[in-house]
């Protein structure tokens, strides 16, 4: 397997999981429905060690733009590949979106409300206000990265090794997203990823979803600009301190 083909499917496979379990909550007449926060969370915790697993011995499993950026900039990664990666990861995204929609497909034809199905695609504020919606997602994603840099083993790492003792080298990021999520992610639903939200936001979009409403592109650029910030300051930190 390919560093782009990892990175491709260990994205996929974290959107298929991640927006399906919030597909699974808030749709109408789903087995889950209403079943909380926690349920999210815990579901989006799991899903990222699915995907390290799967990922990351052929390509580090960043399966994160800011991921990537903050490698870059600290030196642990090299920067000619990071447009090969964040290509991977966004294609890989829109494919894990696009099977949640056939997943859930009669789900979504008897769930009416337009901010429910764009819910389960893109993340949502509970307040809008886009200064304190950045300033959410900017320490979210500063924990997020700045952590992942005190994480040993190759799940950082772009070399094709072993995941530290096999997928056990997964459960601290697994955690970690799971923490975040926990006590950082009720401002604005925790994207902490730019692609998380960007490709599936643009597959709700382009998918043919009845009654769908609008995609929120006014809001698209806080989950993408804050990330990318929280990256930066992470690694500008992390590099001071070593």
């Amino acid at each position: 397997m390919t560093p782009f083909i990892a990175e491709l499917i260990g994205t996929m496979l974290l959107i298929l999981l991640g927006d399906g379990v919030v597909a699974n909550v808030i749709l109408n007449e789903t087995k889950g429905k209403d079943s909380g926060w926690m349920v999210i969370t815990t579901a989006w915790g799991l899903a990222v060690f699915i995907a390290v697993t799967v990922a990351g011995p052929y390509s580090g499993a960043h399966l994160n733009p800011a991921v990537t950026l903050g490698l870059a900039i600290i030196g642990k990664f090299p920067w000619a590949d990071v447009p090969m990666y964040i290509s991977a990861q966004f294609l890989g995204g829109c494919m894990g979106a696009f099977l949640v929609w056939v997943m859930y497909l009669d789900h979504f034809k008897r769930t009416t409300s337009q901010s429910t199905i764009l819910g389960v695609f893109s993340t949502i504020p509970a307040i809008r206000n886009y200064a304190s919606n950045m300033v959410s997602e900017i320490v979210g994603t500063f924990v997020l990265i700045f952590t992942i840099f005190y994480i040993t083993g190759a799940e950082i790492t772009p070399t094709k090794v072993p995941v530290g003792l096999g997928s056990v080298g997964a459960i601290p990021v697994a955690f970690l997203v799971w923490v975040i999520g926990l006590s950082l992610g009720g401002t604005t639903g925790y994207a902490t990823n730019p692609v998380r939200d960007l490709a599936p936001r643009l597959m709700h979009a382009i998918l043919p979803i009845k009654g769908k409403g609008s995609s929120d592109w006014a809001y698209s650029w806080v989950p993408v600009l804050g990330p990318l910030i929280g990256s930066g300051i992470a690694a500008l930190i992390y590099l001071q301190l070593h």
